[in-house]
């Protein structure tokens, strides 16, 4: 029994040693000339994030903020053997409601604060290859890369352009067929792209309301794309009156969109937005 208790007498001993040991390094940081001046700054480097925006089914997606991670900081600097706000580490903040944990809301816009835009174009069974490979050209010359929705009827035939396109860099997104989500393919369609992509959500597209297809595509794991502007007609006049930050721009691909798409790209840029692929515009880590 004398024996048993001098055992736990020397667990005992040990596990407090541990216990002050940390504690007297907890003291020691804290009280580190070093350690005063990251925490007296880091407030001045934080960045609150940007909340999404939800009203009814529609959403809006938020931006992650930061804030200095201390202790990083601090053991990067004491390496070094001084402070230097270069050194400073930081963790992110996300907003409140995160994209990839809803995707029951329509997406119709990425967030203004990032000065992004998208450009959509819907790829059908009547999809002309020269324009597509006209259209393929401008974006490579202007350097943009863009979101190719395709239909299924398209997509099965077509499956050297639609490793083409993802390879140049483009988004792919998933219009069913006949835009009904409610075909079985659409589930084939929708492992397909994904495994080209390599990523684990896809893109539906609706212009109206529809439930059933929004509840298919949050079953499966996609954003159901509502468009905040529908090129139908005057594309570039359409643009210099209506385009703003966050914009997510839908096209057929026409003759006309063709011929003013080195303009409209020109244009957007100018006004000081970034076209990018919805994955870009729509990811809450980048701005």
């Amino acid at each position: 029994m004398k024996n048993f208790f001098q055992i736990i007498g020397v667990i005992a001993l040990f596990v407090f040693g541990i216990f002050y040991t940390e504690k007297t390094v907890d003291v020691v940081r804290n009280t580190d000339d070093v350690m005063h001046q990251i925490k007296s700054v880091s407030s001045h480097y934080a960045e609150e994030p940007i909340e999404a925006v939800i009203k009814n089914n529609e959403m809006i997606p938020g931006i992650v903020g930061k804030e200095v991670d201390v202790s990083k900081s601090y053991d990067k600097m004491k390496r070094v053997g001084s402070f230097n706000e270069g050194l400073l580490e930081y963790k992110n903040e996300y907003p409140k409601i995160r994209l990839n944990k809803n995707y029951e809301y329509y997406i119709i816009s990425g967030n203004p604060k990032k000065n992004m835009v998208s450009l959509l174009f819907l790829i059908d069974k009547n999809t002309d290859e020269k324009k597509l490979k006209k259209m393929l050209d401008i974006l490579d010359i202007k350097n943009v890369k863009a979101t190719f929705f395709i239909d299924g009827y398209w997509f099965e035939e077509n499956n050297d352009w639609i490793q083409m396109i993802a390879s140049l860099g483009h988004d792919l997104g998933n219009l069913s067929y006949n835009r009904d989500y409610r075909d079985s393919s659409f589930i084939w369609m929708d492992t397909i792209m994904k495994r080209i992509m390599n990523r684990k959500y896809g893109y539906c597209y609706n212009e109206k309301d529809n439930q059933t297809a929004l509840d298919i595509c949050k079953m499966y794991k996609n954003y159901t794309i509502r468009p905040s502007l529908i090129i139908t007609d005057n594309p570039f006049s359409t643009i210099r009156k209506e385009e703003k930050a966050g914009d997510i721009i839908s096209f057929k691909i026409t003759d006309l969109v063709i011929e003013e798409l080195p303009s409209i790209i020109t244009y957007t840029i100018s006004k000081g937005y970034k076209i990018t692929p919805l994955s870009l515009h729509l990811d809450e880590d980048g701005v």
